[in-house]
């Protein structure tokens, strides 16, 4: 993969040019991607900064997310063509740190279930994941250092997990969204996937302006919960494994680390998400719905169908109970710096016609809270383990993750 950071260590240091930095990754797609299929479009000739924290990064801009001069279709022929006359603010704010918006990367159709034609980068007999299929495949296949994705369920930390390459799915809203297509309001999240832990901790701490999520630490003894969240359903034995692994990597670092099972409040949350997903997608897709809804592809479409069956007064009570195991984690974290959970059921199924399944993952994006993963090396598919913080305190999730991965890899 291409480093984010080994990049700018190179022109920094004078032995690579931003342009020569953009015409690796060329180098790269040209190579890859006849094969991947992870680019919905390449900018031609984009404009190169010479100057600027992230001049000579080249970024993947999920499909779904604005970027002036490309088109934005969504995952959908209803949008096939339709170019927005501006930039995303999260696509603004790269470009003003001298980040070239290179490529946009396939999306299932409205960040959906619906899979995208790209493939695993480590078996075309597998799924990348999804929504974020182009991003994470592009990433983990060294095409680019640095992506854009989304996550209303599992769309950033599970895709990442299928490929190989480190995620972070941030506070909640802590990147805003104006500028991406919403499927969920109260929950869509945009995140970011890079080679290794490090990277998307420069890159998160630029995006927002704010130093010290790259400068946090996680102490010499963090406290570590593991958490297998029995109530998603049992993980497949590489997953189990890399897990196991990631805890002695953990202990061997240092931390404390104990089993944790999660209060009654926190499954019934879960068993909720897709209800609040199902019922905002209804409302935010609804002129696609109900104009276009011939066009829309099956997974979408009985999604949506679902969505429209459910009264506002359960849409309600799935908040309520969103609300209140917000309090109840906030308290848990009283006790722990990080939670240490499973990213994915196992490694990319072997299958193109689903995206895997968000079971691990959708707790953790109704609860708001930052989300990194770790992948385990070892494995003949790549499979992550997830390091969860508490709510504003990406910092440290990252550097809890950062410990972990600096184990792993010794």
């Amino acid at each position: 993969m291409l480093s984010l950071l080994d990049i700018r260590a190179r022109i920094e240091a004078g032995t690579l040019t931003p342009a020569g930095a953009i015409d690796l990754c060329r180098a790269a797609i040209a190579a890859r991607e006849p094969d991947l299929h992870a680019l919905v479009t390449l900018d031609p000739a984009p404009a190169i900064p010479e100057t600027g924290p992230l001049a000579g990064i080249a970024v993947g801009v999920k499909d779904i997310i604005d970027s002036a001069g490309l088109p934005s279709q969504m995952g959908s022929p209803i949008y096939a063509g339709w170019m927005p006359r501006g930039d995303a603010a999260v696509v603004s704010r790269l470009k003003q740190l001298g980040a070239v918006a290179l490529a946009k990367t396939t999306t299932t159709a409205f960040a959906s279930s619906d899979p995208t034609e790209t493939v695993n980068p480590h078996d075309p007999g597998h799924t990348p994941g999804g929504s974020s299929a182009g991003s994470a495949a592009a990433v983990g296949a060294g095409m680019l250092p640095l992506a854009l994705g989304t996550q209303t369920a599992g769309s950033v930390i599970r895709p990442a997990s299928f490929c190989g390459c480190a995620a972070v799915k941030p506070s909640f809203r802590l990147i805003p969204t104006v500028g991406v297509k919403t499927y969920s309001w109260a929950l869509d999240t945009v995140g970011l996937f890079a080679a290794g832990v490090a990277d998307v901790a420069h890159a998160l701490a630029l995006v927002t302006g704010r130093p010290e999520i790259e400068r946090a630490e996680g102490g010499s003894a963090p406290r570590i919960a593991v958490v297998r969240q029995d109530f998603a359903g049992a993980p497949e034995p590489e997953a189990e494994a890399a897990l196991t692994r990631a805890r002695e990597a953990a202990e061997r670092s240092g931390a404390r680390v104990s089993d944790l099972a999660l209060p009654a409040e926190l499954a019934q949350a879960w068993e909720r998400h897709r209800l609040i997903q199902n019922y905002e997608g209804r409302l935010a897709l609804a002129w696609e719905y109900d104009t276009q809804a011939d066009a829309l592809p099956p997974r979408t479409r009985a999604h949506l169908d679902d969505g429209a069956t459910i009264s506002p007064a359960q849409y309600d009570d799935g908040r309520r109970h969103g609300h209140h195991a917000r309090r109840v984690l906030k308290g848990l974290f009283a006790d722990y710096d990080a939670i240490l959970t499973f990213s994915a059921p196992g490694p990319a199924p072997a299958t193109l016609v689903s995206t895997g399944d968000p079971r691990f993952n959708q707790l953790w994006t109704l609860m708001g809270v930052p989300c990194v993963n770790v992948p385990v090396p070892g494995h003949r598919l790549p499979v992550g383990v997830q390091v969860i913080g508490r709510f504003g305190d990406d910092g440290r999730a990252l550097a809890v993750a950062r410990m972990i991965e600096a184990a792993l890899r010794g």
